[in-house]
């Protein structure tokens, strides 16, 4: 691909193309190094028109109904006239490598509106539960025109962490739950919560889930806050009637009109900027590990090394900059 046909690629993305939108995340998202520094000209060309969203992320457990939240909310929103781009996190598939789950076929409403953009992308091994390549996907649908970005996580490990870092205003999705099993939730998802919502509040578990927003309001109380002056509110919804979610859309028009007095995205966003930066320096250095030959083997005797207990891990990291440093200079 030449820099005439990553220009005109580029255009088509700001004239919300969708069918460009995708095949652009594909070359993001590839591996190939041709492939990659085709996708650095393409975010270039489009950064100047990104930026003008709010982002949304949105995690839970499995199970908690993540994706019908999504199509429920999603919906509402692309009905009112905005234009929702939803960036869906898989598993990877140990086979081939790709997503496994099919949110778009979960989420079969909500693909089919026309102001509606879903992009379900593997982990591929990257660590949080999220894709490598998810904040440069953002940029791109911002460039799109779309909104509003929605980012769901698999719900694992470090990935409400990663989320959070790369969105405006984080929602945490709760089952409802007796109080012992209030104690089981980590602090540190909680204190990384603008929204927390009890969802599947229905039926029989109707009582139990209001029960549960109150035990959760008290423990709010207790926390400090990700968002200065912003106590995350704890509602009770049902994703599934499409109960609670006019609540959930004023709860986040809040948010938006606070941000307008304070500034408080736009320093978000530099802070998140400032730690992606760091993520790709490391990452870079990973991949020069492996896949260039000659650092391929030099980090393997490293690895050889401190495996054996011959070498202490800082040492042989500092060793291997230091290495690669001078390898680099030299060339």
């Amino acid at each position: 691909m030449n820099t005439g046909i990553v220009r005109k690629l580029g255009e088509r993305i700001r004239q919300g193309e969708r069918r460009s939108l995708a095949r652009a995340i594909t070359l993001l998202e590839s591996t190939l190094d041709p492939h990659r520094g085709e996708a650095e000209a393409l975010l270039a060309d489009v950064l100047p028109a990104a930026g003008r969203s709010i982002r949304l992320g949105i995690t839970g457990v499995p199970g908690v109904g993540k994706s019908t939240f999504i199509e429920a909310l999603g919906y509402r929103l692309a009905e009112s006239g905005h234009r929702l781009a939803v960036l869906t996190i898989d598993p990877s598939s140990v086979i081939s490598g790709g997503a496994v789950l099919g949110d778009k076929t979960r989420m079969g409403k909500l693909s089919s509106h026309p102001g509606v953009f879903i992009r379900p992308s593997p982990t591929g091994g990257s660590s949080g539960g999220v894709a490598r390549r998810t904040r440069e996907s953002i940029l791109l649908c911002e460039a799109a025109g779309y909104d509003i970005i929605m980012v769901e996580t698999v719900g694992v490990g470090q990935s409400e962490l990663r989320v959070a870092g790369m969105t405006d205003f984080f929602i945490l999705l709760l089952l409802p739950a007796s109080g012992d099993e209030l104690q089981g939730i980590k602090r540190g998802v909680m204190e990384l919560a603008d929204l927390i919502l009890v969802n599947k509040a229905d039926g029989d578990l109707d009582t139990v889930a209001r029960r549960t927003v109150s035990d959760y309001q008290q423990a709010v109380g207790l926390i400090q806050p990700r968002t200065p002056g912003w106590k995350a509110p704890v509602l009770a919804v049902s994703a599934l009637q499409d109960e609670g979610l006019g609540k959930v859309l004023e709860t986040i028009h809040r948010f938006q009109a606070q941000d307008r007095e304070s500034g408080l995205i736009e320093q978000r966003r530099s802070e998140q900027g400032r730690e992606w930066l760091r993520q790709e320096v490391h990452d870079g250095l990973m991949d020069l590990c492996n896949r260039e030959p000659e650092f391929v083997q030099l980090f393997r005797q490293f690895e050889t090394e401190v495996c054996a207990g011959r070498l202490a891990a800082t040492v042989a990291a500092r060793k291997l900059v230091s290495d690669i440093t001078r390898s680099k200079r030299a060339s």
